[in-house]
């Protein structure tokens, strides 16, 4: 089977769920390399690798999503709980802008208290403040969901309201193994699958851009993995492969419910290789260096081509995750890969075409 998975990479056509499977189970890590590569060198100049400074904001730790994975969130009422005003929103941007951060994402979880005007405002404010100068990723397709729920507006109502406000983000978080079996266990306070895509559609009709996201090494199985990567394929192909990019990224399993050990670096560069080679309708594979520090940089030899220089995140901080204090590090750990990273600009909201127009445009860009 594996003569006949390399034709199919090396011919540009897309592979089936069952080659996935054998490919993660059965082919070696130079073969899974090799393959990803080529699948990458579609889009992307093998040296080149890019780079994003950001910081998540978390500016609530009130969740009622009860996931067993979570060491971040509290009940209402709870002792410890906290709600940011818009001020110390404010305040926290300006110290991630001035320390170089382009992108500030924000993460706070199922808060019953905030409604969709609540998240208008609060980025209508924001988006005031700063206009150009800063890109928002306003909040996940999960808080989005819940935030819809608890205003009682449709999901279609929900986008306009926050892209009227200036929203022009919402990403793919919450989506961690993305099957109805994984949510069951551990998340069961959050969506089905079906509903999940169903926002995600909606948030892309109103134009507010979105990106794909992956959690990995918790005790789902191979099969649950791949159904996921196999719904996200049909669904980007289904909306003109609008979503931006994919991040995987690792379970951190420290001060939660569930607990456990956390996989291997290898492991991660296995899936990474196994993504790309499937998700061949995404242009941009990132590697997370917030839950693999520098071992996410070999990523990049698996078919990523960006990765995040995080500030800061409580969330993952709270599972185990470190931050380096001085990111040129990383950079420099890069480099010594054999890759040239480039820093850029958050990438603009719009549906992506064809591999052969990015091609000529990666081209351009880099004469």
């Amino acid at each position: 089977m594996l003569q006949d998975i390399r034709a199919k990479v090396q011919a540009g056509e897309m592979i089936s769920r069952d080659e996935a499977f054998f490919l993660h189970e059965n082919a070696d890590l130079a073969t899974l390399q090799r393959l990803a590569t080529t699948v990458k060198a579609r889009f992307h100049p093998r040296e080149r690798a890019t780079y994003l400074v950001m910081a998540i904001i978390n500016y609530t730790n009130i969740c009622v999503a009860n996931c067993d994975f979570c060491a971040f969130f509290r009940f209402p009422h709870q002792e410890g709980t906290y709600l940011l005003t818009t001020a110390e929103v404010l305040e926290r941007v300006e110290h991630f802008r001035r320390l170089d951060a382009t992108l500030i994402a924000f993460n706070g979880g199922f808060n019953p208290q905030l409604r969709i005007d609540h998240y208008a405002r609060l980025f209508d404010k924001l988006h005031k403040t700063y206009q150009e100068r800063l890109t928002f990723f306003a909040m996940t397709v999960a808080e989005f969901m819940f935030a819809c729920k608890v205003s009682k507006v449709s999901y279609a109502e929900g986008a306009r309201r926050l892209r009227d406000a200036g929203t022009a983000w919402i990403t793919g978080g919450g989506a961690e193994v993305l099957t109805d079996s994984f949510r069951q266990r551990h998340s069961r306070g959050k969506y089905t699958v079906n509903a999940y895509y169903a926002a995600q559609q909606a948030i892309l009709a109103a134009g507010i851009g979105s990106t794909a996201t992956m959690v990995i090494g918790f005790d789902e199985t191979l099969d649950e993995r791949l159904e996921h990567l196999e719904q996200l394929r049909a669904f980007q192909s289904a909306n003109a492969n609008a979503l931006t990019s994919f991040l995987c990224w690792t379970y951190k399993p420290e001060h939660n419910q569930l607990g456990g050990e956390e996989i291997s670096a290898v492991a991660y560069w296995r899936w990474l290789a196994v993504c790309r080679i499937f998700l061949d309708n995404f242009v941009h594979i990132r590697t997370s260096v917030l839950t693999q520090n520098d071992a996410a940089l070999r990523g990049l030899d698996f078919g990523a081509n960006d990765f995040d220089v995080p500030l800061e995140d409580e969330v993952t901080r709270s599972a185990g995750a470190t931050i380096a204090a001085d990111y040129r590090a990383t950079l420099t750990a890069a480099r010594r890969l054999g890759y040239q990273p480039r820093l850029r600009l958050p990438w603009h909201n719009h549906a992506v075409a064809h591999p052969t127009r990015v091609a000529r445009e990666t081209q351009a860009s880099a004469s």
